[in-house]
Protein backbone atom coordinates (compact mmCIF):
# COMPACT_ATOMS: atom_id res chain seq x y z
CA UNK A 1 0.00 0.00 0.00
CA UNK A 2 1.32 3.38 -0.59
CA UNK A 3 0.60 6.41 1.16
CA UNK A 4 -0.79 10.01 -0.90
CA UNK A 5 -1.35 13.73 -0.05
CA UNK A 6 -4.86 15.12 -0.97
CA UNK A 7 -3.94 18.90 -0.94
CA UNK A 8 -7.53 20.98 -0.79
CA UNK A 9 -6.96 24.13 -2.37
CA UNK A 10 -9.24 26.96 -3.85
CA UNK A 11 -10.22 30.90 -3.20
CA UNK A 12 -9.93 31.37 0.29
CA UNK A 13 -12.53 34.53 -0.81
CA UNK A 14 -15.36 31.99 -2.05
CA UNK A 15 -15.08 29.65 0.90
CA UNK A 16 -14.98 32.80 3.29
CA UNK A 17 -18.43 33.83 1.31
CA UNK A 18 -20.03 30.83 1.37
CA UNK A 19 -23.69 30.49 3.30
CA UNK A 20 -24.71 28.40 6.59
CA UNK A 21 -26.02 25.55 4.02
CA UNK A 22 -23.51 25.29 1.76
CA UNK A 23 -20.73 25.34 4.83
CA UNK A 24 -23.46 22.15 5.98
CA UNK A 25 -23.12 20.40 2.74
CA UNK A 26 -18.74 21.04 2.80
CA UNK A 27 -18.74 19.86 6.34
CA UNK A 28 -21.27 16.46 5.04
CA UNK A 29 -19.27 15.81 1.99
CA UNK A 30 -16.35 15.76 4.03
CA UNK A 31 -17.56 13.09 6.59
CA UNK A 32 -18.50 11.29 3.51
CA UNK A 33 -15.34 11.09 2.50
CA UNK A 34 -13.77 9.91 6.05
CA UNK A 35 -16.66 7.26 5.96
CA UNK A 36 -15.95 6.42 2.47
CA UNK A 37 -12.41 5.75 2.78
CA UNK A 38 -12.36 4.29 5.83
CA UNK A 39 -9.26 2.83 7.85
CA UNK A 40 -6.92 4.46 4.50
CA UNK A 41 -7.71 7.77 6.05
CA UNK A 42 -4.39 7.99 7.88
CA UNK A 43 -4.72 11.70 8.64
CA UNK A 44 -6.93 15.02 7.43
CA UNK A 45 -6.50 18.76 8.51
CA UNK A 46 -7.80 22.13 7.72
CA UNK A 47 -5.75 25.20 7.61
CA UNK A 48 -5.89 28.65 8.61
CA UNK A 49 -5.60 31.08 6.00
CA UNK A 50 -2.70 31.80 3.82
CA UNK A 51 -2.61 35.92 5.46
CA UNK A 52 -1.45 33.53 8.83
CA UNK A 53 1.02 31.83 7.33
CA UNK A 54 4.92 32.26 7.54
CA UNK A 55 7.51 31.23 4.86
CA UNK A 56 11.35 30.75 5.35
CA UNK A 57 13.68 30.91 2.69
CA UNK A 58 17.72 31.40 1.96
CA UNK A 59 18.81 35.07 0.75
CA UNK A 60 21.10 34.75 -2.33
CA UNK A 61 23.71 34.28 0.67
CA UNK A 62 22.49 31.61 3.04
CA UNK A 63 20.77 33.65 5.43
CA UNK A 64 17.38 33.22 6.65
CA UNK A 65 14.95 35.17 6.01
CA UNK A 66 11.59 35.09 7.55
CA UNK A 67 8.29 36.34 5.60
CA UNK A 68 4.60 36.70 6.68
CA UNK A 69 2.14 35.28 4.13
CA UNK A 70 2.50 31.95 1.43
CA UNK A 71 5.65 31.63 -0.74
CA UNK A 72 3.64 32.14 -3.79
CA UNK A 73 1.12 35.31 -4.40
CA UNK A 74 -1.77 33.34 -6.04
CA UNK A 75 -5.79 33.75 -5.62
CA UNK A 76 -5.52 30.13 -4.96
CA UNK A 77 -4.58 28.63 -1.34
CA UNK A 78 -4.06 24.91 0.33
CA UNK A 79 -6.99 24.82 2.64
CA UNK A 80 -6.78 21.51 3.72
CA UNK A 81 -5.10 18.11 3.75
CA UNK A 82 -5.41 14.11 4.01
CA UNK A 83 -2.97 11.54 4.40
CA UNK A 84 -4.63 7.90 2.72
CA UNK A 85 -3.43 5.12 2.13
CA UNK A 86 -4.02 3.13 -1.41
CA UNK A 87 -3.32 0.01 -3.65
CA UNK A 88 -3.09 2.73 -6.29
CA UNK A 89 -3.86 6.16 -7.86
CA UNK A 90 -7.02 5.07 -9.39
CA UNK A 91 -8.45 4.43 -5.69
CA UNK A 92 -6.68 7.61 -4.43
CA UNK A 93 -8.66 9.35 -7.69
CA UNK A 94 -11.97 7.30 -6.83
CA UNK A 95 -11.95 8.44 -3.24
CA UNK A 96 -11.07 12.56 -3.93
CA UNK A 97 -13.50 12.47 -6.59
CA UNK A 98 -16.15 12.75 -3.49
CA UNK A 99 -14.52 15.66 -1.99
CA UNK A 100 -17.07 19.29 -2.68
CA UNK A 101 -13.75 20.78 -3.87
CA UNK A 102 -13.02 18.57 -6.74
CA UNK A 103 -16.01 19.42 -8.04
CA UNK A 104 -16.42 23.36 -7.19
CA UNK A 105 -15.38 25.99 -9.69
CA UNK A 106 -13.41 27.67 -7.35
CA UNK A 107 -11.18 24.74 -5.68
CA UNK A 108 -9.64 21.21 -6.29
CA UNK A 109 -7.86 18.43 -5.23
CA UNK A 110 -4.17 17.99 -5.89
CA UNK A 111 -2.90 14.42 -5.24
CA UNK A 112 0.51 13.54 -3.98
CA UNK A 113 2.50 9.79 -3.75
CA UNK A 114 4.39 10.48 -0.14
CA UNK A 115 8.26 9.13 -0.87
CA UNK A 116 8.49 6.41 0.97
CA UNK A 117 12.18 6.48 2.36
CA UNK A 118 14.41 3.34 3.96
Amino acid sequence: MARYLLLIHGDEREWAAMSDQQRQELAEGHRAFVAAGGAAVLDSGELEPASLATSLRADPTGRLTITDGPFLETKEAVGGYYLIEAADLDEVIGLASRLYEASAGHSGVEIRPVVEHG
